[in-house]
């Protein structure tokens, strides 16, 4: 257990944030395969808190299912009217108080919609809190353009925050100053419960600020003090659309330039999209234009895209999965995917087995070295080893009210055009004819045919499209050859 193991976070979660214009609550909406709220829950966990209360008030249900799915072990504390940042943290320590937790040590406020916030900052803020004997310790940045920004106002002696000044109300010099407040703290637990008690609402808003705290126990003779993240791109918060993408592609490279320091090629990072759940091992390759969505995999010496949308599939040592859109497959070492194929979940190719053009598979397993070369929809089969599947054959696994499964041996060899029409069994060795419609059991090593005969009937276009171009054509080729004998 950490030294500086906090004895809670709370999570400022409550908003509405109406200028998403989205009916969805604006913490829940998600980049790159995780909620806003879900990635500071998340780094929150990394300092391995006593406990961690999440503040909600609109759309709280809707949110509290949502921590249900992501972390069962989220408290959550409700701010019925949103009066302010101090009154939610109020909330939040009030909802551990019901259930007689007495907080000691240090309590982490962050706020639920800044999704680039890491766990190691988070752990920096907990750690120079302790070090430097501070009652108050916020999380701040140097950035470019503070404009709009609350500044931090140090002693220039002790390098102690003196105050916090919104941007109206600063000076010129205070202007100047580059470092601004990310509405991240860590507070002495004790002195912040006090504290909250004196807040005030003699503003413009009527509202508890949670900034007013710090007024307080520096009043109290206490010291204030602040940590500076390392990159300040960490402390963005999120309040429109422009900026939820802005912050997805900040985190889609983070994660890709982790990946590529593992040993990962990442041939066009800027046309490569990666969920945080995605793991990769050394030495796979990600081509132009593709995404890796939910708990994927890509093993060793693998190769996907370019142009595919893999999501929560596992890709095997040495497979290739080009143009390929999968969800919910596993992709064996070595096998061969697309172009343009479609692997639906429960796919399970084996290893050296081809999923080739245009071929849709679900629910599909495919033994080792088997091959569906092209064209076809294979639904609801087990199909065994080294098997081939010949162009355009259709597993037909659905009677309109239930679906049947097709069972096909090991090395069998299907004719094009064929048609499985389920529930049938193909046994080990056999052959179908092309064009085959397969309704019964084909023992094995045996040949199935199932087709009618073929009926030439002459002269039937000169009978029934006389004058057409068919017919026309016709009768010179008749001439023709009538005339060569």
């Amino acid at each position: 257990m950490s030294a500086n193991r906090p004895a809670a976070v709370v999570v400022l979660a409550a908003g509405e944030g109406t200028r998403m214009k989205s009916a969805t609550p604006k913490v829940l909406h998600a980049i790159c395969g995780r909620s806003l709220v879900g990635h500071v829950v998340a780094a929150s966990r990394e300092l391995d808190p006593e406990h961690l209360v999440v503040v909600v008030g609109h759309a709280r249900e809707q949110v509290r299912a949502h921590l249900a799915e992501v972390d069962p072990a989220v408290r959550t504390a409700v701010q019925e009217k949103q009066h302010g940042t101090g009154h939610a943290v109020r909330m939040g320590l009030e909802e551990l108080a019901a259930d007689g937790v007495t907080l000691d040590g240090t309590v982490v406020v962050v706020c639920g919609d800044t999704p680039l916030l890491t766990g190691e900052t988070l752990s920096r803020l907990s750690e120079t809190h302790a070090a430097d004997k501070n009652a108050v310790t916020v999380l701040s940045a140097e950035v470019p353009d503070a404009t709009g920004y609350g500044r931090i106002v140090r002693d220039e002696v002790t390098g102690a925050v003196t105050a916090i000044v919104e941007h109206k109300d600063a000076s010129d010099a205070q202007r100047a100053i580059r470092e601004i407040n990310s509405g991240v703290f860590a507070f002495d637990a004790k002195l912040l419960v006090d504290a909250l008690g004196k807040v005030r609402t003699d503003n413009s808003q009527g509202e508890e600020y949670l900034t007013d705290v710090l007024g307080i126990v520096r009043a109290a003779g206490h010291r204030v003090g602040a940590a500076v993240a390392a990159d300040h791109r960490e402390i963005l918060g999120i309040n429109n659309r422009v900026q939820l993408a802005e912050a997805r592609r900040l985190l889609n490279e983070r994660l890709l330039e982790r990946a590529m320091l593992a040993g990962v090629t990442v041939v066009d990072p800027a046309s490569t999209w990666v969920d945080v759940s995605v793991e990769f091992e050394a030495d796979a390759v990600v081509h132009p234009g593709t995404q890796l969505l939910g708990a994927t995999r890509i093993s060793t010496g693998a190769e996907v895209g370019p142009h595919s949308r893999i999501t929560d599939t596992v890709v095997g040592a040495g497979a290739v999965a080009s143009f390929t859109v999968a969800e919910g497959a596993r992709i064996g070492d070595g096998a061969n995917v697309g172009p343009y194929a479609y692997l639906r979940p429960g796919t399970d190719l084996g290893a050296k087995s081809k999923a080739g053009t245009y071929v849709e598979m679900k629910n599909a397993s495919i033994g080792e070295g088997t091959k569906v070369p092209h064209l076809s929809y294979v639904g609801d089969a087990t199909i065994g080893e080294y098997t081939n599947i010949g162009a355009a054959s259709v597993f037909v696994n659905y009677d309109g009210e239930a679906k049947h499964h097709t069972t096909v041996g090991s090395h069998c060899k299907t004719g094009s055009d064929n048609m499985f029409v389920a529930p049938v069994t193909i046994g080990d060795g056999a052959y179908t004819a092309a064009g085959s419609v397969i309704t019964k059991d084909v023992p094995p090593g045996s040949l199935a045919v199932a087709r009618g005969q073929q009926r030439n009937i002459e002269g039937w276009v000169a009978r029934k499209r006389p004058g057409s171009a068919a017919a026309q054509a016709a009768a010179a080729a008749r001439q023709e050859s009538e005339g060569e004998r």
